[in-house]
């Protein structure tokens, strides 16, 4: 062969070779930059620019555990791919379990915290504290916690003596590298959002609450416009436990979905509405089927989101006013 079929014979085999790769994306097969390094589908996290596991580990989970139980569900959870790890000081031990059991791992995983304090002095007690519980040096994400009243959480945190002014001052001294809030409440997230620029709102993206009232209708939208990272709760909750129910779920203080396709249908809408992760509910039964699902919830088609709408015509949203 001479140098000049040579080139025309490489150059075709490249062309072809670059065609099966298009073909293969077009086709559905995920890029590796959107997995994790275990090979779990993963997403950008808004403006923060860090890829993450489409399913979070909550801390609940681990809360009430024993020590050796908990480091196997991190362990396994580490194992499949889960990289974002939340947790809270409010919820009970959780902090001790996880801290122990993520430590091995810490460098490998993005953790998130959040404080519950409105005013700068304990908002730092809270976080030093947290620190400390969680055996870390620095948390990824730092959020207020549970925003829902406009002036006693967001003006009051936002304040010249705000907890706001921890988060801004830990962020210098490398302790906090973004800033979020959850919230319940629309008006709450909404001046939130106008008022600073957050990296992060974690808020309910659920099916249910959607086709009854467009409970987060106006939050997605200026999340997105604002290009923040959403982080998804109550993807898999139903509704409010009934009066008299047997509460079978001690850590939900819902209703959760624990039929599997229902899941599946449930994950998949949540995460087709732009959220980068969704963190299941509490318990560790509920955590795996949502971990073992997440792979096949990239998208919702039209007859899941027909499906859920009839579901939803007939359940008792959780939050019953947008």
């Amino acid at each position: 062969m001479n140098r000049r079929d040579f080139i025309k014979t490489s150059g075709a085999a490249a062309a072809g070779m670059l065609l099966g790769v298009r073909k293969g994306f077009a086709m559905g097969i995920p890029k590796q930059k959107d997995k994790t390094s275990a090979g779990y589908p993963a997403r950008m996290l808004g403006k923060t620019k860090q890829r993450v596991s489409v399913i979070a580990f909550g801390g609940i989970v681990v809360m009430k555990e024993q020590q050796e139980n908990a480091k196997k569900i991190v362990e396994n959870a580490v194992a499949k791919g889960i990289s974002y790890f939340d947790v809270a000081p409010s919820y009970g031990d959780a902090e001790l379990r996880l801290g122990s059991a993520l430590e091995p791992f810490r460098k490998d995983v993005f953790l998130a915290c959040k404080t519950v304090h409105r005013d700068k002095a304990a908002a730092r007690q809270e976080l030093e504290q947290s620190l400390k519980n969680m055996r870390t040096d620095h948390f990824d994400l730092y959020q207020l916690h549970a925003i829902s009243d406009v002036e006693k959480d967001v003006k009051a945190a936002l304040s010249k003596d705000g907890a706001i002014q921890t988060f801004l001052e830990a962020k210098k001294e490398g302790k906090i590298r973004f800033l979020g809030f959850s919230a319940h409440s629309p008006q709450a997230a909404l001046t939130a959002m106008r008022e600073f620029d957050f990296d992060t709102c974690m808020y309910p993206v659920n099916f249910v609450c959607h086709y009854n009232n467009k409970f987060d209708d106006e939050v997605l939208a200026e999340a997105k416009k604002r290009n923040m990272g959403i982080i998804a709760l109550k993807a898999m909750a139903l509704c409010p436990w009934q009066d008299g129910e047997e509460k079978i779920y001690s850590k939900c203080w819902y209703r959760p979905i624990d039929d599997r396709e229902l899941a599946k249908k449930a994950i998949s809408w949540t995460l087709s509405q732009g959220a980068a992760v969704a963190i299941p509910p509490g318990h560790e039964n509920l955590f795996n089927m949502a971990m073992e699902l997440a792979p096949m919830c990239l998208s919702c088609s039209e007859s899941e989101r027909a499906e859920l709408i009839q579901t939803a015509a007939h359940t008792k949203a959780l939050f019953p006013q947008g």
